[in-house]
């Protein structure tokens, strides 16, 4: 998460780290999925007895998908560009890392079987893309930075209201300067009213002060905090109070628009899986409340820190599987909303305010090798915050 984000245009990072892409050992996409040790970590086999995540549909708040990669054809639906600007698909500054984490999230493979190329937590589940940033080397960044706007808050109501059971927020500013802003903060209630989970990276400061992130730290978001295949604590992820569970966030084999793969780190990575898992449970059990999910994530993650949570790892590692079966056992009369209670599951705000503007274990799980994730910095708009800073 490079997020970066300023008030008169917030430079929201993406939070899958690395500003060097670095081709995995094996660049074929036949070598890819023995490299995808988040597949086991996570248990999809067993959570996919159940559920691919059919019938959901996971909003991707980031730079633009490609929705004709061989790994997501047919799972990409008609989003939404609140950019309006810079590069355009096709160019090389288009859409990497919204394409990656939306592999994560929903890629199928492809080739014979599906063998091949990047399989995602669920890869049944449609993506619905929603421009919100420029990636780094989009070379109209510098416009950007020049124009007024609030893109996430709006991308984020708009996904709401356009279908999102989950809405994937890889990106966030942990900036010196970094505050939470009341339009994202009600954007974010609104969704959560309307039934979507929000899922954002926890930051990746962790070398760097351990900031606060948003829109990691809004109330009722499940933030993401990356771990290794190991279940360590990735030394670059933000510790912090809001951290809900952690995820595979180093070594991830990620797809790109230019049709190869690379092996990246970052928090960005970590909330697409966390987006993935929480599909998955939504899938199985489509009538729990974001509240609801949110806390099945929490009360069956695997590892838990001693003391049951602490802020590098939240809860623990993410496990979609266990939090299926664990929702199959509860009475839906006695689901109550768990994360904020009524004060932020109860009745929200239906309009933008006035005024507003529009336009980031003990032992191996799997094998892999080495790698930076792209963290692509990106733009986000803001507007009214005089200072910019990279982080």
């Amino acid at each position: 998460m490079n997020a970066v984000r300023t008030r008169r245009a917030g430079a929201l990072s993406l939070l899958v780290a690395g500003a060097l892409l670095v081709p995995p050992a094996t660049a074929h996409a036949d070598g890819i999925r023995a490299k995808q040790w988040a597949l086991d970590a996570m248990h999809t086999q067993e959570a996919w007895r159940t559920t691919k995540g059919a019938g959901v549909t996971v909003a991707v708040l980031d730079t633009g998908v490609e929705a004709d990669h061989p790994d997501l054809t047919g799972n990409v639906l008609t989003g939404k560009d609140l950019v309006g600007f810079g590069a355009s698909e096709g160019d090389r500054a288009w859409a990497r890392h919204g394409t990656a984490m939306a592999g994560i999230i929903a890629g199928h493979g492809h080739g014979p079987g599906d063998a091949d190329g990047v399989m995602g937590i669920a890869p049944e589940a449609k993506i619905l893309p929603v421009r919100v940033i420029l990636e780094d080397g989009d070379p109209s960044r510098a416009k950007a930075r020049k124009t007024r706007g609030n893109a996430l808050a709006e991308g984020i109501r708009w996904a709401a209201d356009h279908g999102a059971d989950v809405i994937n927020l890889s990106l966030g500013d942990d900036s010196a300067s970094a505050h939470p802003e009341p339009t994202e903060d009600a954007a974010i209630q609104y969704a959560l009213k309307k039934g979507a989970v929000v899922v954002a990276s926890a930051g990746n400061g962790g070398e760097k002060g351990d900031h606060i992130s948003y829109p990691a730290a809004y109330p009722g978001v499940v933030a993401a905090t990356a771990v290794d295949r190991y279940g360590t604590r990735a030394s670059f992820s933000t510790r912090r109070w809001y951290a809900t569970v952690s995820a595979p966030g180093v070594d991830v084999i990620i797809a790109d628009p230019d049709h190869r793969y690379y092996e990246g780190w970052g928090t960005s990575a970590a909330a697409a899986f966390v987006s993935g898992a929480a599909a998955l449970v939504r899938a199985a059990h489509p009538g729990l409340t974001p509240a609801q999910v949110k806390r099945l994530l929490e009360d069956t993650a695997r590892n838990a820190p001693d003391g049951g949570r602490d802020d590098s790892r939240g809860f623990g590692f993410v496990d979609p599987a266990a939090a299926i079966e664990a929702a199959g056992r509860l009475k839906p009369e006695g689901l109550k909303s768990a994360a904020y209670g009524e004060k932020y599951f109860g009745s929200g705000p239906d309009a933008a305010a006035p005024g507003a503007d529009t336009s980031a274990w003990a032992a191996p799980l799997a094998g892999s090798a080495g790698g930076v994730l792209m963290v692509a910095a990106v733009v986000l708009w803001r507007g009214r915050r005089e200072r910019y800073d990279d982080f």
